[in-house]
């Protein structure tokens, strides 16, 4: 049974969280402060936190910063009222893996944590990835639909094999343009849209590239 640390200090929304997960399988600890988040996640790690960023004891965000730092790997959905623009980019940018604005529906919110805790990177990087009836090989340089190969561009595919690495969680338009084109520095990301039309394009139905509006994109898993 997989194990969900929630960090929620409004007890109406803690509760009813912890009520929905435990309905749907999964062992639940409701923490209300960052402390005892930190102590629960250190005692026993957990397979995903849930992190509300207005704490009382201390800033959801630097919490986060905190445990992306203890634990690479870790799952990090933030689920806050904050809902600016800036905010999810910050929250991104802070280790999170998703971002999840109140007020949410449960069940996407289920939907996102199946999605974290399937979107596992491969221990090794050469490894081959299969997402529904995708499979990219990073060793080969290849990639196939149905077992039938698809032509890409060098870019494309180092694209689609950044967004398979992370599926189902956002990737920031800046994090693409620095590790697929080496860009570190604000500009237009034209050049980042194009390629994933032309990976929508070239895969049709295959595959659900999502974009994130004002953040980056999400590789969709099934």
């Amino acid at each position: 049974m997989r194990r969900i640390v929630v960090v929620e200090d409004d007890d109406a929304i803690g509760a009813m969280l912890t009520r929905s997960l435990q309905s749907h399988g999964y062992v639940v600890a409701w923490c209300t402060t960052g402390a005892e988040a930190a102590a629960a996640i250190a005692e026993a790690p957990p397979d995903l936190v849930l992190l509300d960023v207005g704490l009382p004891d201390v800033d959801g965000l630097n919490l986060c910063r905190r445990l992306r730092t203890e634990n690479r790997d870790l799952p990090i959905v933030v689920v806050t009222a904050r809902d600016a623009e800036i905010d999810v980019v910050v929250g991104l940018d802070a280790g999170a893996n998703d971002y999840i604005t109140k007020p949410f529906s449960m069940t996407i919110l289920l939907a996102r944590i199946r999605a974290q805790l399937r979107g596992v990177e491969p221990a090794d990087p050469d490894s081959a990835i299969e997402i529904g009836r995708m499979r990219v090989d990073p060793a080969g340089w290849t990639v196939s639909v149905d077992g039938q190969p698809i032509e890409l561009r060098p870019r494309e595919f180092q694209l689609l094999l950044a967004l398979c690495r992370e599926a189902g969680r956002v990737i920031t338009r800046e994090r693409l343009l620095a590790d697929v084109w080496d860009l570190h520095w604000d500009s237009s990301t034209k050049t980042l849209d194009m390629h994933v039309m032309a990976l929508r394009r070239k895969f049709d139905d295959a595959i659900e590239i999502a974009t994130i509006r004002g953040v980056g994109y999400r590789l969709v898993v099934p």
